[in-house]
């Protein structure tokens, strides 16, 4: 072929691919705008619902379907981001597709926030905010919306920018920033804010070591062990348990404190036979399993750890719908507690259902229109995972929020989870680094450079997002609320 028709056909097949980028965009940007008309859809049917069936005749109508959109919209942007944090290990993992896994988030997400979801929350954001005398109705009313608003906006970008922020901290950070722009500084509980700041480190670290300290266990124990497969038939029961365990204190404290005020020392007696039953149903499970597999390679031994994952993956949702459901629906629920007879500010208020319902359904859609973006960047952007280190996600945000609520010590549960996937990609660099067996060695490139099996760049990334989310939410809140006060 001559030269001629070389470069000709080399501007062809140019042509073709720069084409076929055009057309793929059009269906990306075709497939975007359909997710955001189904958003827009539900939110009309939101404000639709609440005219038709919660207002009829109040005069602070206009309000009260406003903070219900707001809310929903909240909810969705939950759903799309916080949700991630759970169910992106068992993808990474190769547990679970995307799709299967959004629909057992979208159901235990649901589940947890109708079933276990909060009766009273306190309308000033967990003491973030004191409104005294000098905060009347109309006034806290603005100040809610504001933090409601600010904080979806705000979780909104950073979806779009595929970072995992806290939403319980945007909600706080909105709420700070409404008050202040309501009432100055000095409604500001200070004390609170400290600690809330002390958990942008103590969360990740925390799940870090924790996550780290399972893996290293499990790779010592059972993966490379002599004989494996007798290290899964002895440990991986024990595992078992141990998540049993866990996760029982886990809804007990985190879950289902809504239905049932459980004390300490029914906390651990019921951990601890949890701990023996899952160990006991386990071990034939765990020896079945065994005899199924093909040989006693790792990715074999990988396999027993696929079904606790799954399950943990579902409780985490569950707690996650239970508690964070509030953080959509509560400042809502606080702007309800005003209209009516009301003429003050209540310290606590009770959620109508209609309210949680609004909350579940939002979580739901906005996983299933958004979540599987983020869901793939937590679960295989940061660093590879199996379905062992992904188990050790899982279990160590349970154990983390145990420790940390048995300590007094505020933490985020989308910190932990990150920073659990951190710390599982740190070790495994430490494992997995050449080591020097003589001076030679020590010289060469090999050695002196071990393999990055984290993503550096999502490091400093997500750990300036979680820096800037309550400053951020803060500042668009106090914004916000001023614009609605001139209107």
């Amino acid at each position: 072929m001559s030269k001629e028709n070389k470069d000709v056909s080399k501007r062809y097949v140019n042509d073709l691919r720069r084409f076929g980028y055009t057309q793929s965009q059009v269906v990306t940007q075709r497939s975007s705008f359909m997710l955001i008309g189904i958003a827009v859809l539900f939110l009309l049917g939101v404000a639709s619902a609440v005219l038709g069936f919660v207002v009829q005749e109040q005069s602070e109508a206009l309000v009260l379907v406003a903070a219900a959109v707001i809310g929903g919209y909240m909810a969705m942007n939950i759903g799309a981001n916080d949700v991630a944090n759970n169910m992106g290990p068992a993808v990474g993992g190769k547990v679970l597709t995307v799709a299967t896994a959004v629909i057992i988030a979208a159901i235990c997400e649901t589940a947890g926030a109708l079933l276990a979801g909060g009766d009273v929350v306190k309308t000033v954001a967990k003491g973030i905010v004191s409104p005294g005398e000098s905060i009347d109705v109309a006034t806290f009313q603005f100040m809610m919306l504001s933090a409601l608003l600010a904080a979806a906006l705000w979780i909104n970008l950073a979806t779009i920018l595929n970072a995992p922020v806290s939403t319980t901290h945007s909600i706080v950070g909105g709420v700070l920033g409404g008050g202040i722009g309501a009432a100055g500084f000095a409604v500001v509980n200070w004390g609170t804010m400290s600690k809330i700041a002390a958990s942008w480190v103590i969360s990740p670290v925390f799940g870090g070591v924790v996550a780290a300290c399972l893996l290293f266990f499990i790779e010592k124990r059972i993966l490379n062990a002599p004989d494996r497969l007798v290290g899964a038939r002895r440990w991986v029961p024990i595992l078992v348990g141990l998540m049993g365990a866990a996760f029982t204190a886990y809804m007990a404290i985190k879950g289902l404190k809504k239905i049932m005020k459980v004390e300490v020392t029914d906390i651990i007696t019921y951990s601890v036979l949890a701990f023996f039953a899952s160990w006991y149903l386990a071990r034939p499970y765990i020896a079945k399993k065994i005899t199924q597999l093909k040989d006693d390679s790792k990715k074999q031994v990988y396999k027993l750890f696929n079904l606790p994952l799954i399950i943990g993956v579902a409780l985490l949702s569950f707690a996650h719908g239970a508690n964070d459901v509030a953080n959509a629906v509560g400042p809502l629920a606080a702007i309800v507690s005003t209209l009516g007879d009301s003429s003050s500010v209540a310290s606590k208020v009770s959620i109508p259902l209609w309210v949680m319902v609004i909350g579940a359904l939002g979580i739901a859609l906005g996983l299933a229109l958004f979540g599987p973006k983020l869901i793939a960047t937590v679960g295989e952007k940061i660093t590879r995972l199996n379905s062992p280190r992904a188990y050790c996600v899982a279990l160590s945000s349970a154990i983390t929020v145990l420790i940390a609520t048995y300590l007094g010590l505020p933490v985020s549960s989308t910190h932990i989870a990150i920073g659990a996937i951190f710390g599982v990609g740190f070790l495994r660099e430490f494992l997995e680094s050449p080591k020097a067996k003589d001076q030679k060695d020590l010289q060469s490139d090999q050695v002196r450079k071990p393999r990055q099996l984290v993503r550096r760049r999502f490091v400093f990334s997500i750990a300036a997002a979680w820096v800037i989310t309550v400053p951020a939410s803060a500042i668009l809140s106090a914004s916000i609320y001023h614009v609605l006060i001139l209107l």
